[in-house]
């Protein structure tokens, strides 16, 4: 890279020398001036430079020398790396660009831990916390989507010791966070560098390279005309799609004010580059009125005005044509620039080099590449592999590229921690109501301290407060270097209110609340599984005036096993995927004499078995889903006597018609049958925000101790809704009934169920 703005005479006479230079040496060379192509920056209007490609090529005008801004700089990329135009063409209108906006991990690919945490904490927020002080990322996003998409693109590409060794020489131009200055990217990582010409600040975080803040070129350079002079361009063709200013009408609201000022700085420095235009070149400037610059679905508009406002001076641009033969020579040179880029891309990999701001342990990282020595580093390896590390949901960014050197190809893999870490803040939301007189209403906060010890020990305090009140802290400690074997050490104190229907007819309030203390040892045998074993002591009491008649206290000590995996997509509308959660706890039970309570007499304490089980998976047909779940627990004593751990029924979607938890007992059996149909897929073109419409089929029931589980007891229920998973959780409206004509409307907000 090299400042423009340092450049020891001034700027016009050094681009005159340089235009006086080639053109010399172009004389005697070769006898045709040599064709400099400028792309301006433009969001997803950028597809119009596509047209002017397009007639470029159809014409036959060849192009020696190429630069680009924001997204003139992808598109300038893969002309530079020899990719024809109908590719791009391809590529542009094709390609989800809005991917690349969200640096979001898919459910699916998450820890099983870090799954239910983010079940939970649903708002899409992450502050870090240091020395009292709250600490934000430096962007929405730090490219992790839209880097896999560029490498998709162009395959993955080797660091240039100078982009001049591309099929045609390229130029990125980027601006200097801290000293507002033009940086001209010409050497290094394609990618990189177009994703740093491209990063909008306040959306992307500045890319850092060779210790410099890198933001969108836009904003110092948006048409760099000089740049491609001083490379040895005779003759300019440049495209301009930037924005104009907007009318004092259009300027309604914060955003549009912030874009106004935007546009102050871009059109300042487009209005000084097109003065160092000459007769003799060209100034393309596409009809780009009323198009958008993040809507990608212009994108074919976009292309289609870029190719006329080409076609207006294409009897001046016919001047620059080659005959037909000379053309096949220039195209020839080209594809053999390409043929030795991609030739490099089919080398395997020869070392691996860790180059990490994380105390993330080496061998941890590794793990989870899974890529080693002599594999082949394509596009598909290295995203598959990047995607791996970067689900670990520990880092801020996570690339990788290689490096080619004596015939050898070193894997350069970047791990950074999160900027605003350790410590971290997490919220979450949940709303929940009967449309009636029931309304449950919970936030939820954390805070977490990470990379504690060695291998990353995590200490985590959480607060729930609303229907549901819990304080609860954890130490979460990984005992070896890849965090497959960890304890975890959990104190939990929650007060809540429940139901007991006496005679099935009479609801009674029961309040209880209790402390919990686990420890447990378990094995992470996969991302999306684990198994733990441990010990766990709860002391508690239930209380109500009326059928307890006081409080009951009681005290119960044991060990447990529990086991889970999950890979659904989503926890509350899945398409895809599978979830069981298992435990069984094995306690003795010190508990209060009382009436209510089945307690052999003369008994000291009761000893209890509880299994629990939970399933539920997902699979799909295009736009249509069929899910289907399942729960059993069972509470087993011994000489009749009655455990004090029951199980709950009753909700949306967990035997509709009920209201949530209305149903206890001893034993419970469930299942249910779903269909989902993605209305906003179908109908509404809402590619990021699927609309579902569905309808199950349920049956269950609770059996109270002495009982025998009965399938003549079952209930059947049934429920239909309309719901959609939102940044904020899931939101969904429905409407359940029993057949024995019980019936609830449900609304959720941000809360799982």
């Amino acid at each position: 890279m090299y400042r423009l703005d340092k450049l020891k005479l001034p700027q016009g006479i050094v681009l005159k020398l340089l235009v006086v230079v080639s053109f010399l040496l172009s004389t005697t060379v070769d006898a045709r001036p040599k064709i400099g192509l400028v792309l301006g920056g433009g969001g997803a209007k950028g597809a119009a430079h596509v047209g002017v490609l397009e007639v470029l090529e159809e014409n036959r005008v060849p192009i020696d020398y190429i630069a680009g801004t924001s997204i003139g700089s992808v598109v300038a990329g893969m002309y530079a790396t020899g990719i024809r135009v109908d590719e791009i063409k391809r590529i542009m209108l094709e390609t989800n660009w809005d991917d690349g906006y969200s640096d979001r991990i898919p459910r699916e690919d998450l820890p099983w831990r870090a799954k239910q945490q983010y079940d939970q904490f649903n708002i899409p927020l992450e502050v870090g916390l240091e020395n009292g002080q709250l600490k934000m990322p430096r962007g929405l996003m730090y490219g992790h989507s839209v880097t896999k998409l560029l490498r998709k693109t162009l395959g993955e590409l080797p660091n240039f010791n100078s982009f001049d060794d591309l099929a045609i020489p390229y130029r990125a131009v980027a601006t200097d966070l801290v000293n507002y200055e033009t940086i001209i990217m010409n050497k290094g990582s394609l990618i990189a560098a177009m994703r740093a010409s491209s990063s909008v600040p306040g959306a992307l975080a500045p890319e850092y390279i060779d210790d410099l803040l890198l933001v969108d070129g836009g904003i110092t350079k948006n048409l760099p005309i000089d740049v491609v002079l001083a490379m040895g361009a005779d003759i300019i063709i440049a495209v301009d799609i930037g924005s104009g200013l907007q009318s004092e009408e259009a300027l309604k609201s914060t955003f549009d004010v912030i874009s106004q000022l935007s546009n102050f700085l871009t059109n300042d420095n487009v209005v000084a580059q097109k003065k160092l235009l000459s007769s003799n070149d060209f100034l393309i400037v596409p009809d780009i009125d009323g198009l958008s610059t993040t809507d990608w679905a212009i994108a074919s508009e976009a292309y289609v005005r870029g190719k006329t406002a080409a076609k207006k001076q294409l009897n001046k641009l016919t001047s620059l044509s080659l005959d037909a033969e000379s053309y096949q020579l220039y195209l020839l040179k080209m594809q053999q620039g390409r043929d030795k880029i991609l030739a490099q891309e089919n080398e395997p990999i020869s070392n691996i080099q860790l180059n990490k701001k994380t105390s993330v342990s080496d061998e941890l990282i590794l793990n989870r590449l899974a890529l080693s020595v002599g594999d082949y580093a394509d596009a598909d390896n290295i995203n598959g592999a990047v995607d791996r590390l970067y689900s670990m949901d520990e880092f801020q960014r996570v690339d990788a590229y290689t490096v080619m050197q004596n015939d050898e190809k070193t894997l350069h893999v970047v791990a950074e921690d999160k900027s605003w870490g350790p410590n971290f803040l997490q919220f979450g939301i949940g709303w929940e109501d009967d449309l009636d007189n029931n309304s449950d209403l919970n936030f939820d906060i954390a805070y977490i301290m990470s990379d504690l010890t060695e291998y990353g020990g995590e200490w985590r305090s959480e607060l729930e407060i609303g229907t549901q009140r819990s304080i609860s802290t954890e130490f979460y400690l990984p005992l070896d270097g890849e965090r497959e074997f960890y304890s975890r050490s959990r104190y939990s104190f929650v007060s809540f209110e429940w139901d007991i229907f006496v005679e099935d007819v009479l609801p009674v309030p029961i309040d209880q609340q209790f402390h919990s203390l686990t420890q447990g040892l378990g094995y992470n045998y996969s991302q999306p599984g684990f198994i733990e074993v441990g010990v766990a002591v709860d002391v508690g009491e239930f209380s109500d005036p009326v059928f307890l008649q006081g409080t009951i206290d009681y005290f119960t000590y044991g060990s447990y096993l529990k086991l889970g995996f999950d890979s659904l997509n989503s926890i509350d509308f899945p398409t895809e995927g599978f979830y069981i959660n298992f435990s069984s706890f094995l306690r003795n039970e010190e508990v209060d004499d009382h009436s209510v309570i089945s307690k052999a007499d003369n008994a000291d304490f009761i000893s209890s078995l509880l299994v629990d089980v939970n399933l539920k998976g997902a699979v799909k047909f295009g736009n249509h889903a069929v899910v289907a779940k399942a729960s059993y627990s069972e509470a087993f004593t011994q000489d009749d006597n009655e455990s004090i751990y029951i199980s709950y029924l009753g909700g949306f979607l967990n035997l509709s018609g009920y209201q949530k938890n209305s149903l206890s007992g001893a034993k419970k059996v469930f299942a249910a049958g779903i269909y989902q149909f993605d209305l906003g897929r179908s109908f509404l073109d809402l590619d990021e925000f699927p609309l579902y419409l569905g309808l199950s089929f349920e049956a269950g029931n609770v059996w109270q101790e002495g009982q025998g589980i009965n399938h003549q007891d079952l209930i059947l229920s049934s429920s239909t809704y309309i719901g959609a998973d939102t940044r904020l959780g899931p939101i969904a409206l429905g409407y359940g009934r029993t057949d024995t004509d019980i019936e609830t409307f449900y609304f959720y907000l941000g809360k799982n169920f």
